[in-house]
């Protein structure tokens, strides 16, 4: 039911204290009524406290959805993020009344330069997607500028994350799809034969979404840079090398990081992201603008690509993640991906009398299994195993991805869930195999535990309801 459903006339929350202004002119008064919900307090908060728990969140549950690292963020981050220091300044103020902010820049700057091994950070781009769009931009301005126009080519993997090509794509290149070989990594000899005199640039993650390092990495570096072009690394998967090797060091000539994935501030939701981005020397020119080097504003450059965002990006996601930085330190942070890629092995270990993965070479801190024998035997497909999760208490985890797996599911525990989440995850899935091969028209009532059960979601995409059509609701 919708708040507008509860309403009642003349109750209220709150009441405004008497005008001690002169009243508006009438000229200006609204000739309908404002149809604001009439409520008390209570009723409202419990109306929102009702909606939020029906709403799966990394804090009610387990989330182990791949290729999307759903760690858990921890609540001193938010406390810090608070702070009036940080969470009452004003974007539109001089410079050097903010050095506390310009402090967070800096630090956060020099702490992700030398995870990264990247010569310069910015913090503008307001999501991943939005530091790859960046990224891309600085590669293709760095051709022009050397008058290197066939440059129109963008090299993409088979088994990338879809805004890879997407970015790419926006920037105005041509895609070219570089296939996967048997063991889940990149064809060298494919990859050989597509790069040219027209390839700009090769866009690549390591490890990849396969979960798997990409051990040519060095080769693939120097061919891409021999014929001229330069390589993006896509940050997404940061998480499980994080302090062990850094991009930078593999050849990597630009890079943007998800804070919400590898630095555990909030994740989507409709609310602000962070999509900082890294370059080396040959592309810092061209950096969005205006960012901070040396503890110093830079806010003119000729041959930047200009802002991402309007003033300094989503500023307060920077102060989430440079206090989960500083609260583990380096050290901290290559334990903490050690145990991402812990349990990801774990996890794989429990569930290999009935799952196997696509490519069973060790993974690093994901794993992708496929179930298109399940799908054959029983009919069950990877839709119904994720419903069926849904009653146990855990998040389905990233479905039919990547593309080159079928029935495909992507499963990335993280390290902030402890043993017990694992073997959670274990037993469901034993549990809705056994039930695949015994009731595998069970699975059509399932999950049990939402209000609804089995959307039509063709439908659901293909004609989305996006408004309500009463009128008051409207408004």
């Amino acid at each position: 039911m919708l708040i507008f459903d509860k309403s009642v006339k003349n109750r209220r929350s709150f009441t405004l204290p008497p005008l001690e202004v002169k009243p508006i002119s009438l000229n200006f008064k609204r000739e309908t009524q404002t149809n604001l919900v009439e409520l008390s307090e209570i009723e409202i908060i419990r109306h929102y406290t009702k909606l939020s728990q029906e709403t799966f969140a990394i804090d009610t549950g387990f989330y182990p959805l791949g290729s999307c690292t759903m760690k858990y963020n921890p609540k001193v981050n938010e406390v810090v993020a608070s702070y009036e220091g940080f969470s009452l300044i004003h974007p539109l103020q001089e410079l050097d009344t903010v050095e506390g902010a310009k402090g967070v820049f800096n630090e956060a700057n020099q702490i992700l330069k030398e995870l990264t091994g990247m010569d310069i950070m910015s913090f503008q781009p307001a999501a991943g997607a939005q530091g790859e769009l960046a990224s891309l931009l600085m590669i293709k301005a760095y051709h022009r500028d050397n008058q290197d126009v066939e440059r129109t080519e963008m090299l993409v993997p088979d088994s990338a994350h879809g805004t890879n090509p997407a970015s790419a794509n926006m920037c105005g290149f041509k895609v070219v799809e570089v296939k996967s070989n048997e063991h889940g990594r990149v064809d060298f000899e494919d990859l050989k034969k597509k790069v040219s005199h027209k390839t700009a640039g090769l866009m690549l993650t390591n490890p990849n979404t396969l979960g798997l390092f990409e051990t040519e990495i060095k080769e693939i570096a120097d061919l891409v840079h021999d014929n001229g072009g330069l390589l993006y690394y896509d940050g997404a998967n940061l998480n499980a090398i994080m302090g062990w090797i850094r991009p930078g060091d593999m050849g990597f000539d630009a890079i943007h990081l998800n804070l919400h994935k590898t630095f555990s501030t909030p994740h989507g939701g409709g609310g602000p992201g962070l999509g900082a981005i890294g370059v080396k020397n040959v592309l810092k020119k061209y950096m969005p603008i205006p960012y901070v080097e040396n503890n110093q504003w830079i806010t003119e450059s000729e041959s930047s690509i200009g802002p991402m965002k309007n003033f300094q990006g989503n500023f307060l996601v920077l102060v989430r993640a440079l206090t989960y930085m500083k609260s583990l330190g380096l050290d901290g942070m290559k334990h903490s991906s050690s145990n991402a890629v812990l349990n990801a092995n774990y996890m794989a270990h429990l569930i290999k009398d009935i799952f196997v993965p696509k490519y069973p070479e060790r993974p690093m801190h994901e794993f992708v299994i496929s179930l298109e024998n399940l799908k054959k035997e029983t009919g069950v497909s990877a839709l119904d195993i994720s419903k069926g999760l849904i009653d146990y208490g855990v998040h389905p985890p990233t479905m039919y991805f990547p593309l080159v797996v079928k029935e495909a599911l992507m499963i990335e525990p993280t390290e902030t869930e402890p043993l017990e989440s694992l073997e959670l995850l274990s037993k469901a899935l034993h549990e809705l195999v056994d039930l695949a091969h015994r009731d595998a028209e069970k699975f059509q009532e399932l999950p049990h535990s939402t209000k609804m059960s089995r959307l039509d979601e063709v439908k659901a995409a293909r004609h989305p309801i996006v408004k309500a059509t009463d009128e008051r609701n409207n408004h």
